[in-house]
């Protein structure tokens, strides 16, 4: 059986500018592919081009086994980051203009209110709206955009509730965002920077063998400011001192510490998920 989304050597150009770069990608049915990266990594263009929005410059993209089509993207639910929905109907009213478009049966707005107006919800009412709209279908693949970007701890805990229990019942999910603890909940990670794949895999795969270094200091305000005077990008996590490096580099930083006449114990940590991206990301 072929993957639900079979991209190959894709690439994609604006004029001069290269968005995606030589990239591959598979969703199978029942997986939940995250795909990460900062701003301007090339993970919407990439979508789009899964979506058969944007064609690419060279390599191909097959859904399902064919190339992206109407009858390939009508078995997919899509939640773009504008979430696709008209602020100026009600809940009821998107709902039902997404089931005649699909042919389906409109689903109920449950716990929503389906007479209010999307434009007058809060954003993450809207998002659980679009979500519904997406899935009334019963769509075999879930493309996912920043699905949960602006809302609350709780709506994006619920959100990621809904999208577990799409993997589960046997649908591909590709789910872009820049939330690193919603990230650790896909199944494979996808890491894009300047528009190239640099990593895949697990977590545990992304990070690797990286480390990290861990300055802890009972003045830590004066610890903070000498690393970051010296240029070394540190990091906070609460009066932890975080700063990009492995074993070679805790000489340098003992002495940065020295110098300001900081006294602090320091040592190296695996790194986090987080601190991997923005290493890739450079």
């Amino acid at each position: 059986m072929s993957a639900h989304v079979d991209a190959a050597h894709v690439t994609r150009r604006f004029g001069d500018f290269t968005a995606v770069d030589d990239v591959g990608l598979q969703v199978e049915a029942g997986e939940v592919v995250g795909l990460l990266g900062a701003n301007g990594a090339g993970k919407t263009t990439l979508i789009k081009m899964v979506l058969g929005l944007l064609r690419p410059t060279a390599g191909r993209v097959q859904l399902f086994g064919q190339p992206p089509g109407l009858e390939q993207r009508r078995r997919i639910g899509y939640v773009p980051q504008n979430l696709g929905l008209y602020t100026d109907l009600s809940v009821d009213e998107n709902l039902a203009f997404r089931a005649e478009v699909f042919g389906c049966a409109q689903v109920g707005a449950g716990d929503l209110p389906g007479g209010r107006h999307v434009g007058d919800l809060p954003l993450g009412l809207q998002r659980r709206a679009a979500f519904a709209a997406a899935l009334q279908h019963r769509p075999e693949l879930l493309v996912l955009d920043e699905p949960t970007s602006g809302v609350s701890p709780l709506s994006r805990s619920e959100l990621w509730d809904l999208i577990r229990s799409e993997a589960d019942r046997g649908a591909g999910v590709l789910v872009s965002t820049h939330y690193m603890d919603e990230a650790v909940q896909a199944d494979r990670l996808v890491v894009m920077a300047r528009g190239r794949v640099v990593a895949t895999g697990s977590e545990a795969d992304v990070v690797g063998e990286r480390r990290t270094l861990v300055v802890e200091a009972a003045h830590w305000e004066g610890a903070f400011a000498a690393v970051d005077g010296a240029g070394l990008r540190p990091l906070l996590a609460g009066r932890t001192i975080r700063v990009p490096g492995g074993e070679d580099d805790l000489p340098t930083l003992r002495q940065v510490l020295a110098d300001a006449g900081v006294e602090a114990d320091v040592r190296t940590a695996p790194a986090t998920l987080e601190e991997t991206l923005v290493e890739l990301s450079r």
